[in-house]
Protein backbone atom coordinates (compact mmCIF):
# COMPACT_ATOMS: atom_id res chain seq x y z
CA UNK A 1 0.00 0.00 0.00
CA UNK A 2 1.61 3.72 -0.94
CA UNK A 3 0.41 7.03 -0.13
CA UNK A 4 -0.61 9.63 -2.73
CA UNK A 5 2.40 11.76 -1.87
CA UNK A 6 4.87 8.54 -1.98
CA UNK A 7 3.30 7.35 -5.44
CA UNK A 8 4.31 10.91 -6.98
CA UNK A 9 7.69 10.48 -5.57
CA UNK A 10 7.86 7.10 -7.00
CA UNK A 11 6.76 8.05 -10.41
CA UNK A 12 9.21 10.80 -10.50
CA UNK A 13 11.63 8.31 -9.36
CA UNK A 14 11.02 5.94 -12.21
CA UNK A 15 11.66 8.55 -14.85
CA UNK A 16 14.83 9.32 -13.27
CA UNK A 17 15.34 5.52 -13.93
CA UNK A 18 14.82 5.87 -17.43
CA UNK A 19 11.08 5.06 -17.41
CA UNK A 20 9.39 7.95 -19.19
CA UNK A 21 5.90 8.75 -17.89
CA UNK A 22 4.83 9.07 -21.36
CA UNK A 23 5.55 5.34 -21.22
CA UNK A 24 3.82 4.86 -18.25
CA UNK A 25 0.97 6.54 -18.97
CA UNK A 26 0.30 4.35 -22.13
CA UNK A 27 0.33 1.30 -19.97
CA UNK A 28 -1.93 2.98 -17.66
CA UNK A 29 -3.93 4.04 -20.33
CA UNK A 30 -4.25 0.10 -21.52
CA UNK A 31 -5.12 -1.36 -17.77
CA UNK A 32 -8.40 1.79 -18.00
CA UNK A 33 -9.22 0.26 -21.21
CA UNK A 34 -9.23 -3.14 -20.18
CA UNK A 35 -11.27 -2.56 -17.06
CA UNK A 36 -13.67 -1.25 -19.45
CA UNK A 37 -13.78 -4.34 -21.62
CA UNK A 38 -14.53 -6.61 -18.73
CA UNK A 39 -17.43 -4.39 -17.90
CA UNK A 40 -18.90 -3.60 -20.76
CA UNK A 41 -20.84 -6.25 -22.94
CA UNK A 42 -20.69 -5.57 -27.30
CA UNK A 43 -22.88 -3.12 -28.00
CA UNK A 44 -22.85 -1.18 -24.61
CA UNK A 45 -22.14 3.01 -24.88
CA UNK A 46 -19.07 3.75 -23.10
CA UNK A 47 -18.41 7.46 -22.13
CA UNK A 48 -15.17 9.33 -20.74
CA UNK A 49 -15.03 11.90 -18.47
CA UNK A 50 -12.12 13.36 -18.20
CA UNK A 51 -9.84 16.19 -16.01
CA UNK A 52 -6.66 18.27 -17.26
CA UNK A 53 -4.10 16.95 -15.68
CA UNK A 54 -2.37 13.02 -15.92
CA UNK A 55 -5.58 11.25 -15.08
CA UNK A 56 -7.77 12.64 -17.52
CA UNK A 57 -4.60 11.47 -19.85
CA UNK A 58 -4.89 7.77 -18.96
CA UNK A 59 -8.49 8.03 -20.18
CA UNK A 60 -7.56 9.73 -23.89
CA UNK A 61 -4.99 6.87 -24.19
CA UNK A 62 -7.82 4.18 -23.05
CA UNK A 63 -9.93 5.83 -25.63
CA UNK A 64 -7.67 4.77 -28.65
CA UNK A 65 -8.30 0.89 -26.92
CA UNK A 66 -11.65 1.09 -27.52
CA UNK A 67 -12.57 1.76 -31.02
CA UNK A 68 -15.17 -1.00 -30.75
CA UNK A 69 -17.10 0.95 -28.41
CA UNK A 70 -16.30 4.48 -29.89
CA UNK A 71 -16.53 6.21 -27.02
CA UNK A 72 -17.60 10.18 -26.38
CA UNK A 73 -14.49 11.96 -24.60
CA UNK A 74 -15.26 14.74 -22.53
CA UNK A 75 -12.89 16.95 -21.38
CA UNK A 76 -13.84 19.27 -18.80
CA UNK A 77 -11.90 22.53 -19.44
CA UNK A 78 -10.34 24.07 -22.41
CA UNK A 79 -7.49 22.02 -24.09
CA UNK A 80 -5.10 24.65 -23.68
CA UNK A 81 -5.15 24.52 -20.25
CA UNK A 82 -4.69 20.95 -19.98
CA UNK A 83 -1.32 20.55 -17.10
CA UNK A 84 1.08 18.35 -18.64
CA UNK A 85 3.05 17.88 -21.56
CA UNK A 86 1.95 13.94 -22.13
CA UNK A 87 -1.58 14.36 -21.06
CA UNK A 88 -1.48 17.57 -23.73
CA UNK A 89 -0.07 15.28 -26.85
CA UNK A 90 -2.43 12.57 -25.87
CA UNK A 91 -5.14 14.57 -26.28
CA UNK A 92 -4.06 16.55 -29.44
CA UNK A 93 -3.58 12.61 -30.79
CA UNK A 94 -7.68 11.81 -30.66
CA UNK A 95 -8.46 15.20 -32.13
CA UNK A 96 -5.34 14.56 -35.17
CA UNK A 97 -7.08 11.05 -35.39
CA UNK A 98 -10.71 12.35 -34.59
CA UNK A 99 -11.94 10.49 -32.31
CA UNK A 100 -15.22 11.79 -30.65
CA UNK A 101 -14.02 15.03 -28.68
CA UNK A 102 -15.90 16.89 -26.89
CA UNK A 103 -14.97 19.97 -24.95
CA UNK A 104 -16.96 20.75 -21.52
CA UNK A 105 -16.25 24.77 -21.29
CA UNK A 106 -19.13 25.53 -19.02
CA UNK A 107 -20.76 22.56 -16.68
CA UNK A 108 -23.97 23.42 -18.14
CA UNK A 109 -23.03 22.45 -20.77
CA UNK A 110 -21.94 18.91 -20.14
CA UNK A 111 -24.29 16.28 -21.73
CA UNK A 112 -23.08 12.39 -20.68
CA UNK A 113 -25.99 11.01 -22.04
CA UNK A 114 -27.43 7.61 -21.13
CA UNK A 115 -24.32 5.46 -21.16
CA UNK A 116 -23.75 1.75 -19.91
CA UNK A 117 -20.37 2.07 -18.71
CA UNK A 118 -18.65 5.84 -17.74
CA UNK A 119 -14.87 5.87 -16.89
CA UNK A 120 -14.57 8.58 -14.31
CA UNK A 121 -10.77 10.09 -15.05
CA UNK A 122 -11.34 13.68 -13.74
CA UNK A 123 -9.04 13.98 -10.68
CA UNK A 124 -6.25 11.72 -9.45
CA UNK A 125 -4.51 10.94 -6.13
CA UNK A 126 -2.69 14.34 -6.13
CA UNK A 127 -6.17 16.61 -5.40
CA UNK A 128 -7.42 16.61 -2.45
CA UNK A 129 -10.38 18.69 -1.03
CA UNK A 130 -13.92 19.55 -2.41
CA UNK A 131 -14.46 19.56 -6.20
CA UNK A 132 -15.22 22.58 -8.01
CA UNK A 133 -17.18 23.45 -11.07
CA UNK A 134 -17.26 21.75 -13.76
CA UNK A 135 -16.19 18.26 -11.98
CA UNK A 136 -18.31 18.87 -8.82
CA UNK A 137 -20.95 18.83 -11.62
CA UNK A 138 -19.89 16.15 -13.86
CA UNK A 139 -19.84 13.59 -10.49
CA UNK A 140 -23.55 14.54 -9.64
CA UNK A 141 -24.61 13.81 -13.54
CA UNK A 142 -22.44 10.68 -13.55
CA UNK A 143 -23.82 9.36 -9.83
CA UNK A 144 -27.30 9.76 -11.36
CA UNK A 145 -27.20 7.48 -14.16
CA UNK A 146 -27.31 3.65 -13.44
CA UNK A 147 -24.33 3.04 -15.56
CA UNK A 148 -21.12 1.37 -14.10
CA UNK A 149 -18.64 3.66 -13.27
CA UNK A 150 -14.91 3.00 -13.59
CA UNK A 151 -12.79 5.20 -11.49
CA UNK A 152 -9.19 5.78 -12.92
CA UNK A 153 -6.62 5.83 -9.83
CA UNK A 154 -9.01 6.78 -7.01
CA UNK A 155 -12.88 8.67 -7.67
CA UNK A 156 -12.86 11.83 -8.06
CA UNK A 157 -13.78 14.04 -5.00
CA UNK A 158 -12.08 11.00 -2.38
CA UNK A 159 -8.75 11.31 -0.79
CA UNK A 160 -6.90 8.69 -1.75
CA UNK A 161 -5.29 8.74 1.58
CA UNK A 162 -7.95 8.36 3.83
CA UNK A 163 -11.20 7.40 1.78
CA UNK A 164 -13.15 10.69 2.75
CA UNK A 165 -14.91 13.02 0.65
CA UNK A 166 -15.22 17.06 1.15
CA UNK A 167 -18.78 17.19 -0.50
CA UNK A 168 -19.92 15.63 -3.57
CA UNK A 169 -17.55 12.79 -4.45
CA UNK A 170 -18.23 10.04 -7.56
CA UNK A 171 -19.48 6.72 -6.45
CA UNK A 172 -17.48 4.51 -8.15
CA UNK A 173 -18.14 0.71 -9.30
CA UNK A 174 -14.87 -0.24 -9.91
CA UNK A 175 -11.09 1.33 -9.42
CA UNK A 176 -8.03 0.29 -11.34
CA UNK A 177 -5.45 1.64 -9.79
CA UNK A 178 -1.35 1.70 -10.77
CA UNK A 179 1.53 -0.06 -9.20
CA UNK A 180 0.07 -0.63 -6.06
CA UNK A 181 -3.06 -0.13 -3.12
CA UNK A 182 -4.05 3.57 -1.59
CA UNK A 183 -4.82 3.73 1.47
CA UNK A 184 -8.11 5.32 1.14
CA UNK A 185 -9.86 2.77 -1.08
CA UNK A 186 -10.24 0.20 1.31
CA UNK A 187 -12.95 1.93 2.85
CA UNK A 188 -14.98 2.30 -0.55
CA UNK A 189 -17.74 -0.19 -1.96
CA UNK A 190 -16.06 -0.74 -5.14
CA UNK A 191 -13.88 -3.48 -6.70
CA UNK A 192 -9.99 -2.51 -6.66
CA UNK A 193 -8.12 -3.70 -9.35
CA UNK A 194 -4.44 -2.89 -9.46
CA UNK A 195 -2.73 -2.68 -12.33
CA UNK A 196 1.12 -3.42 -13.02
CA UNK A 197 1.81 -0.23 -15.53
CA UNK A 198 5.79 -1.43 -15.33
CA UNK A 199 7.07 0.70 -12.74
CA UNK A 200 10.47 -0.83 -11.30
CA UNK A 201 10.64 -2.05 -7.90
CA UNK A 202 13.79 -0.35 -7.85
CA UNK A 203 12.05 3.20 -8.12
CA UNK A 204 10.17 2.59 -5.00
CA UNK A 205 13.16 0.72 -3.29
CA UNK A 206 15.91 3.48 -4.35
CA UNK A 207 15.81 6.90 -2.82
CA UNK A 208 16.11 9.64 -6.24
CA UNK A 209 14.77 12.78 -6.72
CA UNK A 210 11.28 12.18 -6.38
CA UNK A 211 11.79 12.13 -2.69
CA UNK A 212 12.50 15.49 -2.70
CA UNK A 213 9.05 16.36 -3.88
CA UNK A 214 9.14 15.79 0.69
CA UNK A 215 10.30 19.36 1.03
CA UNK A 216 8.50 23.03 0.57
CA UNK A 217 9.41 26.52 1.19
CA UNK A 218 5.59 28.31 1.00
CA UNK A 219 5.46 32.18 0.25
CA UNK A 220 3.78 32.88 3.61
CA UNK A 221 6.59 30.88 5.77
CA UNK A 222 7.85 32.32 8.72
CA UNK A 223 11.34 32.20 11.13
CA UNK A 224 10.81 28.49 12.75
CA UNK A 225 8.58 26.71 10.03
CA UNK A 226 11.38 24.30 8.93
CA UNK A 227 13.03 23.35 12.30
CA UNK A 228 15.00 24.15 14.94
CA UNK A 229 18.53 22.20 15.23
CA UNK A 230 20.43 21.61 18.56
CA UNK A 231 23.93 19.56 17.52
CA UNK A 232 25.53 18.49 21.12
CA UNK A 233 29.02 17.48 19.86
CA UNK A 234 32.79 18.77 20.28
CA UNK A 235 35.25 18.61 22.85
CA UNK A 236 38.34 16.16 20.95
CA UNK A 237 37.35 17.45 17.56
CA UNK A 238 35.87 20.67 16.71
CA UNK A 239 35.60 20.47 13.22
CA UNK A 240 32.86 17.57 13.42
CA UNK A 241 29.88 19.81 15.04
CA UNK A 242 30.63 22.89 13.17
CA UNK A 243 30.78 20.48 9.75
CA UNK A 244 27.29 19.22 11.24
CA UNK A 245 25.57 23.07 12.15
CA UNK A 246 26.40 24.17 8.62
CA UNK A 247 25.14 20.95 6.95
CA UNK A 248 21.83 21.64 8.90
CA UNK A 249 21.63 24.93 7.86
CA UNK A 250 22.35 24.48 4.29
CA UNK A 251 19.64 21.34 4.65
CA UNK A 252 17.18 24.26 5.33
CA UNK A 253 16.71 24.39 8.91
CA UNK A 254 15.48 28.03 10.11
CA UNK A 255 17.98 28.12 13.22
CA UNK A 256 21.00 25.97 14.12
CA UNK A 257 22.91 26.26 18.04
CA UNK A 258 25.62 24.19 19.10
CA UNK A 259 26.52 22.86 22.55
CA UNK A 260 29.74 22.01 23.34
CA UNK A 261 32.73 22.72 25.60
CA UNK A 262 33.73 25.87 26.36
CA UNK A 263 37.12 25.03 25.81
CA UNK A 264 35.93 25.08 21.93
CA UNK A 265 33.41 27.09 21.29
CA UNK A 266 35.66 29.99 19.66
CA UNK A 267 37.25 27.85 17.36
CA UNK A 268 33.54 25.81 16.72
CA UNK A 269 32.10 29.85 16.18
CA UNK A 270 35.09 30.44 13.91
CA UNK A 271 33.82 27.91 11.30
CA UNK A 272 30.64 30.47 10.85
CA UNK A 273 29.77 33.41 11.91
CA UNK A 274 25.26 32.38 11.76
CA UNK A 275 26.02 29.39 14.11
CA UNK A 276 24.58 30.48 17.59
CA UNK A 277 26.96 28.81 20.41
CA UNK A 278 25.34 28.06 24.04
CA UNK A 279 28.56 26.47 25.45
CA UNK A 280 29.08 24.32 28.79
CA UNK A 281 31.58 24.44 31.25
CA UNK A 282 35.14 22.30 31.03
CA UNK A 283 36.28 20.03 27.83
CA UNK A 284 33.94 17.50 27.19
CA UNK A 285 30.55 16.75 28.02
CA UNK A 286 29.40 15.14 31.74
CA UNK A 287 26.38 14.60 33.47
CA UNK A 288 27.03 17.78 35.03
CA UNK A 289 25.75 19.23 31.96
CA UNK A 290 22.89 17.54 31.27
CA UNK A 291 20.36 19.85 33.22
CA UNK A 292 21.69 22.72 30.14
CA UNK A 293 21.38 19.88 27.15
CA UNK A 294 17.74 19.13 28.31
CA UNK A 295 16.69 22.54 28.96
CA UNK A 296 18.35 23.73 25.30
CA UNK A 297 16.71 20.35 23.81
CA UNK A 298 13.54 21.34 24.69
CA UNK A 299 13.01 24.71 22.77
CA UNK A 300 14.82 22.36 19.59
CA UNK A 301 12.86 20.43 17.09
CA UNK A 302 15.93 18.08 16.53
CA UNK A 303 18.70 17.48 18.40
CA UNK A 304 22.40 15.45 16.82
CA UNK A 305 23.86 13.81 19.43
CA UNK A 306 27.35 12.98 18.66
CA UNK A 307 29.87 14.67 15.90
CA UNK A 308 33.04 15.26 17.73
CA UNK A 309 32.02 14.29 21.67
CA UNK A 310 34.47 11.71 21.49
CA UNK A 311 34.31 8.25 23.66
CA UNK A 312 35.20 9.08 27.50
CA UNK A 313 33.43 7.38 29.91
CA UNK A 314 31.90 9.73 31.53
CA UNK A 315 30.99 11.33 27.84
CA UNK A 316 28.85 7.81 27.50
CA UNK A 317 27.40 8.00 30.69
CA UNK A 318 26.17 11.61 29.69
CA UNK A 319 24.70 10.41 26.50
CA UNK A 320 23.00 7.26 28.06
CA UNK A 321 21.58 9.32 30.87
CA UNK A 322 20.28 12.73 28.25
CA UNK A 323 18.38 9.97 26.17
CA UNK A 324 17.09 7.92 29.16
CA UNK A 325 14.99 10.79 29.97
CA UNK A 326 14.56 12.36 26.46
CA UNK A 327 11.01 12.10 24.62
CA UNK A 328 11.94 14.29 21.46
CA UNK A 329 14.05 13.52 18.04
CA UNK A 330 17.61 13.21 17.53
CA UNK A 331 19.86 12.06 14.98
CA UNK A 332 22.65 10.09 16.99
CA UNK A 333 26.04 9.81 15.41
CA UNK A 334 29.38 8.83 15.87
CA UNK A 335 30.91 7.80 19.83
CA UNK A 336 27.49 8.06 20.48
CA UNK A 337 25.71 5.02 18.76
CA UNK A 338 27.47 2.58 20.75
CA UNK A 339 25.11 3.20 23.98
CA UNK A 340 21.87 3.23 21.96
CA UNK A 341 21.24 -0.21 22.47
CA UNK A 342 21.92 -0.16 26.28
CA UNK A 343 19.04 2.56 26.43
CA UNK A 344 15.34 3.07 27.02
CA UNK A 345 14.10 6.10 25.90
CA UNK A 346 10.73 7.36 24.48
CA UNK A 347 12.98 9.66 22.08
CA UNK A 348 12.94 9.27 17.97
CA UNK A 349 15.98 7.97 17.02
CA UNK A 350 17.35 8.24 13.36
CA UNK A 351 20.96 6.28 14.00
CA UNK A 352 23.64 7.14 11.11
CA UNK A 353 26.08 4.19 11.95
CA UNK A 354 28.57 3.25 9.13
CA UNK A 355 29.48 -0.83 8.86
CA UNK A 356 31.96 -0.58 11.85
CA UNK A 357 29.62 1.72 14.20
CA UNK A 358 26.71 -0.94 13.63
CA UNK A 359 28.57 -4.03 14.55
CA UNK A 360 29.48 -1.63 17.92
CA UNK A 361 25.82 -1.53 18.16
CA UNK A 362 25.32 -5.00 18.22
CA UNK A 363 23.99 -4.90 14.70
CA UNK A 364 24.30 -7.55 11.51
CA UNK A 365 27.19 -7.17 9.05
CA UNK A 366 26.29 -8.25 5.70
CA UNK A 367 28.99 -7.89 2.18
CA UNK A 368 25.81 -7.75 -0.20
CA UNK A 369 24.11 -4.86 0.05
CA UNK A 370 20.66 -6.70 -0.41
CA UNK A 371 21.38 -9.20 2.08
CA UNK A 372 22.41 -5.79 4.34
CA UNK A 373 18.77 -4.24 3.44
CA UNK A 374 16.87 -7.30 4.93
CA UNK A 375 19.66 -7.27 8.13
CA UNK A 376 19.51 -4.00 8.92
CA UNK A 377 15.86 -3.80 8.83
CA UNK A 378 15.49 -7.02 11.15
CA UNK A 379 18.07 -4.83 13.58
CA UNK A 380 15.97 -1.86 13.33
CA UNK A 381 13.01 -3.41 14.36
CA UNK A 382 14.85 -5.03 17.47
CA UNK A 383 16.09 -1.57 18.35
CA UNK A 384 12.47 0.26 17.76
CA UNK A 385 14.74 3.06 16.09
CA UNK A 386 15.63 4.47 12.51
CA UNK A 387 18.95 2.85 11.22
CA UNK A 388 20.65 4.91 8.48
CA UNK A 389 23.69 2.88 7.89
CA UNK A 390 26.59 4.54 5.92
CA UNK A 391 27.73 2.46 3.08
CA UNK A 392 29.12 2.07 -1.21
CA UNK A 393 24.95 1.52 -0.97
CA UNK A 394 23.53 3.19 2.61
CA UNK A 395 20.43 1.23 3.71
CA UNK A 396 17.64 3.29 5.68
CA UNK A 397 14.88 1.04 7.74
CA UNK A 398 12.57 1.61 10.65
CA UNK A 399 12.14 -2.12 11.43
CA UNK A 400 9.21 -1.68 8.74
CA UNK A 401 9.91 -0.59 5.37
CA UNK A 402 13.47 -0.56 3.97
CA UNK A 403 15.49 1.78 1.39
CA UNK A 404 18.52 1.83 -0.46
CA UNK A 405 20.66 5.03 -1.33
CA UNK A 406 23.23 4.56 -4.35
CA UNK A 407 24.75 8.24 -5.03
CA UNK A 408 28.18 8.83 -3.07
CA UNK A 409 31.39 7.98 -4.39
CA UNK A 410 34.78 6.39 -2.78
CA UNK A 411 36.13 9.84 -2.31
CA UNK A 412 33.85 10.72 0.57
CA UNK A 413 35.68 8.20 2.14
CA UNK A 414 37.59 11.31 3.92
CA UNK A 415 36.79 12.17 7.36
CA UNK A 416 33.95 14.75 7.92
CA UNK A 417 31.43 13.77 5.41
CA UNK A 418 29.68 11.42 8.08
CA UNK A 419 29.05 15.39 10.46
CA UNK A 420 28.02 16.53 7.11
CA UNK A 421 25.37 14.06 6.70
CA UNK A 422 24.08 14.03 10.55
CA UNK A 423 23.81 17.62 10.20
CA UNK A 424 21.52 16.89 6.96
CA UNK A 425 19.62 14.67 8.52
CA UNK A 426 18.70 16.70 11.53
CA UNK A 427 17.38 19.48 9.81
CA UNK A 428 15.12 17.05 7.63
CA UNK A 429 14.41 15.19 10.74
CA UNK A 430 12.88 18.73 12.45
CA UNK A 431 9.80 18.47 9.97
CA UNK A 432 10.20 14.90 8.19
CA UNK A 433 9.56 10.94 9.56
CA UNK A 434 12.45 9.33 10.80
CA UNK A 435 12.44 7.09 7.42
CA UNK A 436 11.88 9.81 4.76
CA UNK A 437 14.55 12.02 6.48
CA UNK A 438 17.74 9.89 6.40
CA UNK A 439 16.39 8.80 2.91
CA UNK A 440 16.30 12.15 1.87
CA UNK A 441 19.54 13.00 3.84
CA UNK A 442 21.58 9.96 2.24
CA UNK A 443 20.46 11.32 -1.37
CA UNK A 444 21.36 14.70 -0.88
CA UNK A 445 24.64 14.31 1.11
CA UNK A 446 25.62 11.21 -1.67
CA UNK A 447 24.25 13.81 -4.50
CA UNK A 448 26.43 16.41 -3.33
CA UNK A 449 30.00 14.20 -3.27
CA UNK A 450 29.32 12.93 -6.81
CA UNK A 451 28.97 16.24 -8.38
CA UNK A 452 31.83 17.49 -6.86
CA UNK A 453 33.84 14.22 -8.15
CA UNK A 454 32.40 15.03 -10.85
CA UNK A 455 34.08 18.75 -11.46
CA UNK A 456 37.05 17.96 -9.85
CA UNK A 457 37.59 14.71 -9.21
CA UNK A 458 39.23 12.99 -6.10
CA UNK A 459 40.76 14.71 -3.01
CA UNK A 460 37.35 16.60 -1.92
CA UNK A 461 36.88 18.15 1.47
CA UNK A 462 34.27 17.53 3.58
CA UNK A 463 33.59 21.34 3.74
CA UNK A 464 32.97 21.15 0.05
CA UNK A 465 29.91 19.21 0.42
CA UNK A 466 28.24 22.13 2.34
CA UNK A 467 27.68 24.68 -0.77
CA UNK A 468 26.17 21.46 -2.84
CA UNK A 469 24.21 20.52 -0.20
CA UNK A 470 21.06 22.77 -1.25
CA UNK A 471 21.14 22.32 -4.96
CA UNK A 472 21.50 18.18 -3.93
CA UNK A 473 17.97 19.11 -2.12
CA UNK A 474 15.96 21.08 -4.19
CA UNK A 475 17.18 20.40 -8.02
CA UNK A 476 18.99 22.98 -10.09
CA UNK A 477 21.56 20.33 -11.54
CA UNK A 478 20.67 19.28 -14.85
CA UNK A 479 19.70 15.47 -14.04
Amino acid sequence: MITAERMAAVDENAAALGVPRKQLMESSGNAVAAAVREAAAPGDAVALVCGRGNNGGDAFVAARFLDDYDPPIHLLGRPETISTDIARENWAALERAEYDTRVVRDSRDFDLGDPDVVVDAMLGTGVTGALREPERSAAAEINGTDATVIAVDVPSGVDADTGEAAGVAVDADRVVTFHDDKPGLDSLDATVTVADIGIPETAELFAGPGDRRLLSRPSDAHKGAFGEVLIVGGGPYTGAPALSAQAAMRAGADLVRVACPRAVAREVQSFEEGLILRPFDGDHLTTDHLDHVHALAADHDTVVFGPGLGDDAATLTAVRDFLADYDGRAVIDADALQVVPEVETEATLLCTPHQGELRAMGGPSADDWRDRLDAVSDFAAELGHTLLVKGAYDVISDGTDARANRTGNPGMTVGGTGDVLAGIAGALLATQDPLDAGTLAAYANGLAGDRIVDRQGYGLLASDLLPEVPRALWGGYDE
